[in-house]
This record gives C-alpha cells, structure tokens and sequence, in this order.
C-alpha cells in the first residue's frame, strides 16, 4: 500500500439501471477519479442495478408517481446493506427523490447539484440545458439554475424532441444512431449560442462521446456525480470535525 493515499470515509451506496449503460459509465468514471494507488484505497461500494424502475420521465409526463415506491424501497436497501453515502445516476429520478430525500437517515449526493457547479466552473456564462423531457418539464435543473444565478438555455420542442430521443437510443444499446442524433440536435445550437452543453441525463454523454463532438463543449452529469461522490467519500475535515457523509449530512 501506499501511505499517501487516502483513505475513503464510507460505503458509497449506488441506485443504478436507470439505465444499465449509464450505470456502468459512472462506475467507469468513479474508479478513474479516486486517488488511489491500489486496490485498498478505493472505495467500498454497494450497488443496487434495478432496471425495473418505472420509466421516470414517462412518469412525470404523464403526472404518476409510479417510480416513487422502487426508488423509496432502493434507497432503503442500499442503507440496509451499509450505505453511509448515496448516489443515483439518474437525472430524471431526482424529481422523485427530492419528494422523499428528507426520509433518507444518510446523505445523498445530489447530481443536480454536482452537474450545475461542474457546469458553473466550465462555463460562468451559462450553457444549453440538455435532458430528458421529464427533467425540462419538471422544471428541476432551471429552478436551481435560478437559485444559483446561473444561465440555462432551454432548447425548443423540436431539438428537445431530438435530445430526449437520443437518450432513449443509448438505453436501446443503439448508442452510434444516438450519437448522430444528438449532434444534429446541438449543432444548431451552437450556431445560435456558443455555450457548452450540460449533458443532465446520464445517456447523454455517451451519445455525446459516440458523435464525436468537442469534449470541452460538454458537462457531463455522470462525471460530475462521480466527481462529487469522491469529494464526499475522501474529504479531509479538520481534526474534530466531521468526515465524509457526515459533513455532507451536517451541509
């Protein structure tokens, strides 16, 4: 082992399959962010693949909570099997978790919150809102866009049309026809702004990654859950203080 390396704070518990591919691109991205040197230093994790979760933004569009009970009962299992920390790769299944987040006896790491200050850092100008249909009509990113003072540009129905069925694409395994959908979806865009896209539905940076568009031009809502998750796993409190998932707790 390498004594320099440090050491996670917590389980990470992990609310996947929403959808598979996501899943496994930010588990990918987690290992390649921890600071470890070896297999001891990273993180212990417990994960939770449910794929039987009902289509969240079909939900919402269509006014039902149908998702709500199996992202209640995920969380809790994920807590029963030692959970200190949660995350969900799922944009769209945050409008339901916020519903319930108050009930959670562990702190979980908000992706919306993680994408907007990546998003915030890449690009203090603003950038073009890039999700499902669930999640634009949700209102979920624009309103902690507002709370933050930050500028997101909400595309119109036909390229929303586009974005939200490329993501449908990637969860379909059909992620090159994704790619080329999204790209034709964006470049407009760009012509009408020149601001980076944030990527908040985690099929979407791989569609992005497939069309082959400039990646600086890109926020991404996995690595930024990734990144966010490793900063709660291994921060560094002051002595006294309290550590990982619980200064995230205290927050």
């Amino acid at each position: 082992m390498t004594a320099s390396a440090p050491a996670p704070g917590g389980t990470l518990g992990v609310l996947g399959g929403m959808g598979p591919a996501a899943t496994a691109e930010f588990l990918r991205l987690l290992a390649a962010r921890v600071p470890a040197a070896d297999d001891q230093h990273h993180p212990r994790i417990v994960m939770l693949s449910d794929p039987s979760v009902p289509d969240r933004s079909t939900a919402l569009t269509a006014g039902s909570d149908a998702p709500l009970p199996a992202l209640r009962e995920g969380l809790a299992t994920l807590v029963r099997w030692g959970a200190d920390l949660l995350a969900v790769p799922c944009n769209t299944a945050h409008v339901y978790i916020d519903r319930i987040r108050a009930e959670l006896p562990v702190p979980l790491v908000h992706i919306v919150d993680a994408t907007l200050r990546a998003a915030m850092a890449l690009s203090p100008e603003g950038g073009w809102l890039a999700a499902t249909t669930g999640t634009v009509a949700s209102g979920l990113y624009q309103r902690r866009a507002a709370e933050l003072g930050y500028r997101l540009l909400v595309p119109g129905p036909a390229a929303q049309a586009s974005i939200h069925r490329a993501a449908v694409l990637v969860k379909a395994g059909r992620t090159g026809q994704a790619g080329q959908l999204l790209a034709s979806a964006l470049r407009p865009l760009w012509r009408r702004q020149q601001l980076p896209v944030v990527a908040a539905c985690t099929e979407l940076p791989l569609a992005y990654a497939a069309a082959a568009l400039p990646a600086e031009a890109m926020v991404s809502s996995l690595d930024a859950l990734a990144v966010a998750c490793v900063d709660g796993l291994y921060a560094a409190p002051a002595p006294g203080a309290a550590s990982g998932p619980e200064l995230l707790a205290a927050a």
